[in-house]
């Protein structure tokens, strides 16, 4: 059925149909190769462009696998994941003055196989930790490719690491968890002589570049603007944490990780909380998050960047891309509020936030066009990111998953909060410049996050200042 002959299209008026039929991605059918960039893939190309071979913009995640690996059919899974996501098969240049993604029709990516076995046994971890450090650091070259890295790491004959490394460019948090649970079932068929099990994709992530490109102008662009020129405002240039060194004139992104448990009882409290006030835990976190901040700034006005994935549309789901997007979210901590008080001041700007999500935080910040300071982000220095569907749970008949932390050496913000859900609470770490912080202090800030989540939960209804 053709979209002009749809029974619900025919129902609508001239407008309401223009409208909706704008914001319908359709596969593009030029048979060229090159493709405009989304806008967040322009603004990582940009930064390419004047630090190449920066790892800060790499994706890893490594994972344990207490099962015997068939590598041919691994192999055989990790190629068909490439034919079918033609990112993974993306380089990016500049053509003409302008940057292009191009598409290769087709490709082959080897693993590569580490066999630690006869490191000796007291030896084996540092040495798995090392090489999977040192994949996580190794740059990409955006222009040549190929931007995804498999490596399968033989630990024991029953045990493997499987280490997945891609440039942000192509993927987000949600592509890595698509091509773990495509590679599970992909493998999990080739071993038992059966075909792919996955239907055809019936869109790729240029075409969705191509219609955000179409799409995010005119009217769409302006009622996206209007809501963000109004929430931002006279937003402070900069959130100023006290720091252990004075702010590098130019900004770096040496960092480093420290790790965050938040107990089940306080996890289960907080959830209890967010349930008994309208919100999610996600806001109860932030609203937390940002009391700390306005203690620790003095400041009233605080801005906390957070992602979201920016997959509002069911036939982007499946797909693997640059899709993530960052919401400004501006929270306002003036009038000595109760702690609930800030909860539904956080629940509304959370609301209106994610009602203009479609708006690129990169088409933002061209269009605020705030004051340009090398020592910083624009608009957001410090985030929050609660991720509630932890790829640890990813399992197959062939086993479970189980995640590998990654040492890391790099901070894209002044401050990182990442959070997921696991049964035992709430856990992760806490990313930090070391050009800024002390290890002492991240550890020192995180203790009195504790504290401020304990107090919260059990007196809501007490002033901030109380807390």
């Amino acid at each position: 059925m053709t979209a002009g002959s749809s029974p619900q299209l025919a129902a609508l008026s001239p407008e309401e149909k223009r409208t909706l039929l704008a914001r319908l991605i359709w596969p593009n059918p030029c048979e060229s190769h090159s493709f405009p960039l989304s806008f967040a893939q322009e603004r990582l190309w940009f930064l390419d462009q004047l630090e190449p071979a920066n790892p800060v913009y790499n994706l890893s995640a490594a994972f344990r696998l207490k099962i015997s690996i068939n590598v041919e059919m691994l192999q055989q899974s990790v190629n068909e994941i490439v034919r079918r996501h033609a990112t993974l098969r993306t380089t990016f240049s500049a053509v003409e003055g302008r940057s292009v993604q191009i598409v290769t029709p087709t490709a082959t990516l080897a693993i590569s196989v580490v066999d630690l076995r006869d490191v000796p046994a007291t030896e084996r971890e540092i040495c798995l930790q090392r090489v999977v450090a040192e994949d996580a650091r190794k740059p990409f070259d955006l222009a040549h490719g190929p931007l995804l890295r498999v490596t399968l790491l033989r630990v024991r004959d029953e045990e493997h690491v499987l280490l997945v490394t891609m440039h942000h460019i192509i993927s987000d948090g949600w592509s890595i968890e698509v091509f773990l649970r495509e590679g599970l079932f992909l493998y999990e068929a080739f071993c038992a002589g059966q075909p792919s099990p996955l239907p055809p994709l019936p869109l790729q992530y240029a075409d969705f570049a191509v219609w955000q490109r179409q799409w995010l102008q005119g009217e769409a662009l302006e009622a996206q603007l209007a809501y963000w020129r109004h929430q931002l405002a006279g937003t402070p240039p900069v959130l100023t944490l006290p720091t252990d060194r004075p702010r590098p004139a130019v900004q770096t992104f040496q960092g480093a990780h420290y790790p965050v448990l938040l107990s089940k009882p306080l996890t289960e409290a907080l959830t209890a909380l967010s349930r008994q006030t309208g919100g999610t835990l996600f806001m109860t976190l932030l609203a937390a998050f940002a009391a700390l901040l306005h203690r620790y700034t003095g400041q009233h006005d605080i801005v906390v960047g957070s992602p979201i994935a920016n997959r509002s549309r069911a036939e982007l789901e499946e797909l693997i891309g640059f899709f993530v997007n960052t919401l400004a979210l501006r929270l306002d901590l003036s009038g000595a509020p109760s702690f609930l008080e800030l909860l539904r001041r956080v629940r509304e700007v959370c609301l209106g936030a994610y009602a203009h999500q479609d708006l690129p935080f990169e088409k933002l910040v061209e269009e605020l066009q705030p004051a340009r300071n090398l020592s910083h982000n624009p608009l957001v220095q410090v985030m929050l990111v609660l991720q509630n569907t932890p790829l640890s749970t990813l399992a197959g008949a062939e086993g479970t998953l189980d995640l590998v932390e990654i040492p890391r050496e790099t901070a894209a913000f002044d401050l990182t909060l990442n959070l997921w859900e696991r049964p035992e609470g709430l856990y992760g770490w806490c990313e930090y410049n070391t050009d800024l912080f002390n290890a002492d202090t991240i550890a020192r800030m995180v203790g009195h996050l504790e504290q401020l989540l304990r107090d919260v939960t059990a007196q809501p209804q007490h002033p901030l200042s109380a807390l």
